[in-house]
């Protein structure tokens, strides 16, 4: 036995496809002691979580292995008899995913879900495994955390789904932690949170962290050593301080220097207002007993207005569950609301869907995820074409093929490859995708909710470059809703500070920035700052 927790020796993976096969990660080597965090990072493609996935073989069938060893505890994993690593998938090493929603169940509830897990490695059931489950949703702080023990992963928000995740890879307290962009899809808060819970359990566990992710402001506080990968391969790693101080590489330099730049497009003074809504209620009701009769709500949005002038881009930021995208789908009439709504001079909030359809045609939006919200089944063609087939705004295949040609263009990709599909490109090329899709019909007012928060730093600060661009050629308006400050300051004009479905703060991004009033919004600002690394802690004047 040694001192060396895990042991990644000179590790391959390759991909079979039908006409060919791709080298994935190329002869990737290094070894983790116990209580250390080292992270893995680069850009989309670079082959991070392909190497996190190998550890406990939880690739697909198409995947295998040219080369190398992993050792754990002085045990190759990649030779290990599957009945074995079930034993130490769970229990000894856990995995915490980037995307939650897609790794919970949907059909089990959450104490069902972390249940299991007691169940199956510590032979835990009934009011011990209850006992074990509120302390873990606890210990991740989980709000309400009994009254959460019947939810279902739909009915929580991305933030606290996360926690459920964590909760769950923590539940046998394992030696190896392998997490994937955990803290990505979180808002600054939670990540600063769930950033010190993670510090605060290798303390008390001794427990050993893989942390993977594009986001260096994350590694410069977690992580003690750092691997930075290219193409398959680490191209430079060290100490954290050291990589920091003296990157020696070329990318890895480039990564730390790739942030959002640059101010928000100025809204001409004589800009005039496409949208005026509130204040604005909506209120989802909480059903208890046989009868399922309404025990109280949840007041998701709570008397909320906003408004939008032409050219101008009015940032929503807040906290996970603060109401940020329930006030979007609401203002798009994508989620029933109580409360006046005038897009371009016209009350929209009583409009049938029939009445409403040729609206949408000016209003638009992207979602944060674009791989969920592209349909893998439709070439992008079809996917940007779509609107414009519903609009009836094209009379024949040439002008529709011509219409997804300029988009696609506006937004930086080929249209030669529009006959592709979604999973053929990266997540950045997929939110090009989306956006062409959303200006496709040159709308007036599109909602942005999140589209840069799953993409790699550098890949964010191309896409607002891009949106500003946008909105300066074609005079758009936004609603950006984002956790991630920096890429707000970037964009805003406006900025609304929410807080439990209502505005707690709110005026020209400028003024917010400089000087926050709310301690709420202080707190808020302290988190991003310090989050990233900032040479100050302190909001920086726009």
């Amino acid at each position: 036995m040694t001192d060396t927790l895990l042991d990644v020796q000179d590790l391959s993976v390759a991909f079979r496809s039908r006409d060919r096969e791709t080298l994935a990660v190329d002869r990737v080597s290094f070894t983790i002691a116990p209580g250390e965090t080292l992270a893995l990072v680069g850009e989309s493609g670079s082959g991070k979580s392909v190497t996190a996935l190998s550890i406990l073989r939880l690739l697909d069938g198409s995947a295998y292995h040219p080369g190398g060893r992993i050792l754990f505890r002085d045990r190759d994993l990649l030779a290990l008899p599957e009945r074995e690593l079930r034993k130490v998938r769970g229990a000894d090493i856990t995995m915490v995913f980037q995307e939650p929603m897609t790794s919970l169940n949907p059909l089990h509830s959450i104490e069902r879900q972390i249940g299991e897990v007691l169940e199956v490695h510590r032979g835990l059931s009934g009011r011990k495994a209850r006992a074990r489950i509120l302390e873990l949703l606890d210990l991740v702080g989980l709000r309400d955390a009994e009254r959460r023990l019947t939810a279902y992963p739909h009915e929580l928000s991305g933030g606290q789904r996360q926690r459920v995740m964590i909760a769950m890879a923590l539940a046998c307290e394992p030696d190896l932690l392998v997490a994937d962009e955990p803290t990505t899809a979180l808002d600054v808060t939670v990540q600063a949170q769930i950033l010190t819970l993670l510090a605060d359990l290798q303390k008390r566990l001794g427990m050993a962290m893989l942390f993977i992710t594009h986001d260096l402001g994350i590694v410069q506080r977690i992580a003690t050593s750092v691997c930075v990968m290219l193409q398959g391969r680490i191209v430079e790693a060290g100490a954290t301080a050291d990589i920091f101080a003296r990157p020696r590489h070329a990318y890895t330099q480039r990564l730390l220097a790739a942030e959002p730049t640059g101010r928000a497009n100025p809204v001409p003074e004589n800009a005039t207002e496409l949208l005026a809504a509130g204040p604005l209620k909506v209120w989802f009701p909480i059903r208890r007993g046989l009868l399922r009769r309404a025990a109280g709500y949840v007041k998701a949005v709570d008397g909320v207005s906003v408004r939008v002038r032409a050219g101008e881009t009015v940032g929503v930021v807040g906290e996970s569950g603060s109401g940020k995208t329930t006030l979007g789908l609401a203002l798009l009439r994508l989620t029933d609301s109580e409360g006046p709504i005038v897009f371009l001079g016209r009350s929209i909030a009583g409009l049938s869907p029939a009445a409403l359809r040729p609206v949408r045609r000016d209003m638009q939006v992207v979602f944060q995820d674009p791989y969920g919200s592209l349909s893998p089944r439709m070439t992008v063609a079809d996917i940007v074409a779509e609107g414009l087939v519903v609009q009836g705004a094209v009379r024949s295949r040439a002008e529709r093929v011509a219409a997804v040609a300029e988009a696609l263009d506006d937004v930086g990709l080929d249209p030669a490859t529009m006959d592709r599909y979604p999973h053929e490109f990266s997540g950045g090329q997929r939110q090009r995708i989306a956006i062409a899709r959303a200006i496709v019909l040159k709308p007036k007012f599109i909602v942005l909710d999140e589209p840069t928060s799953a993409l790699d730093r550098s890949v964010q600060a191309q896409i607002v470059t891009l949106l500003r661009d946008l909105q300066r050629e074609r005079g758009l308006a936004y609603l950006f809703i984002s956790h991630d400050l920096k890429v707000v300051r970037a964009l805003a004009n406006h900025v609304l500070v929410m807080q439990n479905g209502r505005v707690v703060e709110e005026g020209p991004a400028e003024a917010i920035f400089a000087h926050p009033r709310e301690p709420y919004t202080q707190a808020l600002f302290a988190a991003a700052f310090d989050l990233r690394g900032d040479a100050t802690a302190e909001p920086v004047p726009a």
